[in-house]
Formats: C-alpha cells, structure tokens, sequence
C-alpha cells in the first residue's frame, strides 16, 4: 500500500484546486450537510413512533455512535489532506479494489442524498409560496411516478417535479463558478438556519408542558421498537442518518488554507453544534407537543401551533429555515460528489476528463455539471423514497471502512505524521465500526439487496474498465 499512500501525500500538495477553505468555512459546510431534513421532520416521527420523549436520549446515543467515526474521519483527513474523503482513506489503507467499492458506494450517500433532499425542499417552496397565494401545479411539482412495496409502480398523473430540477440547476451553475463563491452563499444560510433553529428553542421554552414529558419511556407495546428500551434503540438507527454529512467536510481537503489543523476542527466541531441543537429541539418539540401527535413531516409547524394563535407569526420563518437548512445540504453534496470523481479519475479508475479543472474558476467543472444532470434526472422524476434507505446503508458501509482504515494504517505505516490522532485506539475505531455495522443489521432486507444489486453494477465496470485503466495509467 504504500506506494499509493505515497502518491495521495504527494496529491496533497497539487494547486489545482483553490485553497480558499478556514476552519469556518469548513465547519459551516459540516453543519451545512448535516442540519436538514433530520431536524425539521425526522424527530417528530421517531418521537412518535419509537422512542417518545426520550427521542432526547436517543439522539445522544446516536451522537455518541457518529462521533467515533467522526474522530476516525479527523486523522485521516488531517493525515491525507485530498479530496475523495473515504474513497481516498480506503485506497490508502486497503488498496484499489476496495477503494472502488466505497467510490462507488459514496455515489448513493452524495448523489442519491441530494436529489431526496431536493425533493424534500420542493415540497416546503410550494407550500410556503402557497401562504402568499402563489399556488404551483401539482402537475409541476410532483414526481411522474410513485413506488410501494403492495402496489409496485404507478403513475400520479404528474410531468415533473419542477422546484426541485430548478433547485438542483441553480446550486450546480454556483458551484461550477466556485467553490468560495459556494461556500460564501452555505455560510448565508447557515446562518439563517441557525438563527430560525435558536429562535424555536428560545421560544418554545416558554411554552413546554412537564405534563408531555409523562412517561418520559413509554412502556413497550409488545413490538420490538415500539417504545420502552428497544424503541430507544430502534430510534437511535432511525435518526442516526439526521447526522451524516460531516464526511462532506473531507471532499474539500484539497481546497482547504491549512487541512492539518482545520481539517479536524471542521469535522469535529460541525458534528458537536449539530448534536446540542438536535437535543435542544427534540427537549422543546416534546415538552411542547404530546409526542404521539408529531408523526407528520413538519412536526416543528405543529409545534408552533400548539403555542396559541400569538405565535402564528413563526410559521413562515420556521418554513424559510427549513428551506435554507435544505438548500445548504443539496449544496454540500453537490459539491461533495464531483471530488470524489476527482479523485477516482486521478487515480486512473475514471476517465481522464473528470479530473480536469476549469482553468478560470478553478473547480472540477465536467462532473459537477455531469453529477448536477444526473441529480436533475432522479429527482423530477423519480420517488426518491425507495432510495432513502439506500442512501443509509451506503453511508454506514462508509463509515465502517473509515474506522477499520485507522487500525490498518496504524499497523502498517505507524511512523507517517498525524497532525490529529485519533484517541483511544483500537476502542474508538472498533467501537465505530462495530455502531455502523449494527445499525445496517437493522435495515429492511429490501435495502441490502438493492446495495447488492448496485454494487454488482460497480463490480462489472471496474472489472470491465477502471482496474485496466488504472494499470496503463500507472505504467506511464
């Protein structure tokens, strides 16, 4: 291995792409990533369904779980500084074939991720536009096609999801432009986000009822995870994926000013603002709301409805938050996906063309254009639902090769320099390891056998292609 651990330090200290990243910036796009969806409607139904007021302590168990993975992430990010972000960790640790895998694997969390979200932001435009009478054709804002697991696949009588393809659009042209101008337009709404999130929290605090806290576990109902210890648990797996994103930190180690020491802080610090706020809104959500009413996809709307007509007023602000907490994931993935196709090319397993870089703007504009299309495509017209597990299992299956990589490289490259060291190995590594593989255990069956289904595609086009290319790359 180290032969192509060689190279990616030699990688580290190309200019190709513009190092324009701080520690804030890097930080802001973590949180960027990670606050979305998760907050404005995850919580409300896991409450509801698994864990009730204790939702509390399962985003904290789920915190913990990520963090191992998230302090594995930090060594190698400040040891390795190239875009790629597992990708590149898995190729310096256990060689090619593996790093295809998770290359490969990536395109699920990244480019699937982006196009449900951008789904998700096309429903809470049109119903914020509905509030000032402006009313989008459900024809116009609808996926062609709906999928269940009963009735298999119909059609809705829709074309195309059009806020979403606008969406997708916009975000591509900005950051083929640049990635400072990208992260410039995160930071924005960042902000916003997290000024819409406090103000919830503040509020709301006046308005909990100790009464909803009442049994803080409910019993269990006989159902393994519906409530009682099992539904902490099972709720800690449901809402784990509210916390993936961080890893986009790493895709922009090559335009970070100083990725040794941001790097770290960008991961680590992103992760720990996203999981206090996550507890803070899940403490006010169900000391405001009894927890069996929030199983609905704007749970944080209902909660303000509860407050009494005097605070009507938050409607519209909680609708630009979560519209501003969406925009800024899209964007991070969109971002994040044409890196590790950076990466992949230079290593020979793509095609030459999608490590080119605009030789203006200084970002890889071919797959950012290339990834923009495809996540056009899936999301105007495809119901993004039956990926969402997907996009879970193939984010875990990442983390868990992350967390095994730290161990290898500390057997077999121990004298390397680690800016950031992971503390407490082997327990940190294995104990994230061992979190990931035991939420992926309890996916439906469906899931690995899609994730078996993609990764056979993978297997047969680097067999077929990117392992021979690779090789005449390396010879020249």
């Amino acid at each position: 291995m180290s032969s192509q651990l060689d190279r990616l330090l030699e990688r580290s200290e190309s200019k190709d792409l513009k190092r324009t990243l701080g520690p804030v910036n890097l930080t802001a796009l973590g949180i960027g990533a990670i606050i979305g969806a998760g907050i404005f409607s995850l919580t409300g139904a896991a409450a509801a369904q698994y864990a009730g007021p204790a939702i509390v302590i399962s985003f904290i168990i789920s915190g913990i779980a990520c963090a191992f993975a998230a302090l594995c992430y930090a060594e190698f990010a400040s040891m390795i500084p190239v875009a790629g972000s597992a990708y590149t960790y898995a190729y310096a640790t256990m060689g090619q074939t593996f790093a295809w895998i998770i290359g490969w694997d990536l395109i699920l969390e990244y480019l699937f991720a982006s196009s449900t979200v951008a789904v998700s932001w096309s429903g809470y435009m049109v119903s914020f536009l509905k509030d000032f009478g402006i009313e989008i054709p459900a024809q116009l804002a609808q996926s062609p096609f709906t999928y269940s697991a009963a009735e298999g696949w119909a059609s809705t009588g829709a074309l195309i999801n059009l806020p979403a393809v606008a969406v997708i659009a916009i975000i591509t042209l900005l950051l083929v432009v640049g990635v400072q101008e990208s992260t410039t337009f995160n930071n924005i709404i960042v902000v916003v986000k997290m000024v819409v999130i406090i103000t919830f929290i503040l509020v709301g605090y006046a308005y909990i009822n100790s009464d909803n806290y009442t049994p803080f576990i409910p019993p269990n109902e006989g159902k393994f995870g519906v409530y009682g210890n099992s539904g902490l648990f099972r709720a800690a797996g449901v809402i784990f994926f509210a916390y993936i994103g961080f890893d986009a930190v790493s895709t922009a180690a090559q335009e970070a000013k100083n990725p040794k020491r941001d790097m770290p802080i960008g991961i680590i610090a992103s992760l720990l603002i996203a999981t206090v706020l996550y507890i803070a809104v899940a403490l006010v959500l169900t000391g405001v709301v009894n927890y069996k009413e929030l199983n609905v996809p704007d749970p944080i709307a209902v909660g303000i409805n509860n407050m009494g007509e005097g605070m009507r007023w938050l409607r519209p602000v909680i609708k630009i938050g979560a519209i501003a907490g969406l925009s800024s994931v899209i964007l991070v993935m969109l971002m994040g996906q044409p890196r590790i196709f950076y990466s992949m090319a230079k290593d020979g397993l793509l095609p030459a063309s999608f490590a080119e870089i605009h030789p203006k703007f200084k970002t890889p504009h071919k797959t950012t254009m290339v990834t923009g299309f495809v996540a056009i495509l899936l999301a105007g017209f495809l119901p993004i639902g039956i990926l969402g597990e997907l996009v879970s299992i193939g984010t875990l299956l990442a983390f868990t090769m992350v967390c095994l990589g730290i161990l290898v490289l500390r057997k077999t490259r121990p004298e390397l320099p680690r800016p950031f060291k992971t503390p407490l190995v082997p327990f940190v590594p294995i104990m994230g390891a061992i979190t990931c593989v035991l939420q992926m255990a309890f996916l439906p069956i469906d899931t690995w056998l899609r994730l078996i289904a993609w990764m056979a595609l993978g297997l047969a086009i680097y067999y077929g292609y990117s392992k021979k290319n690779a090789e005449k790359q390396h010879q020249k």
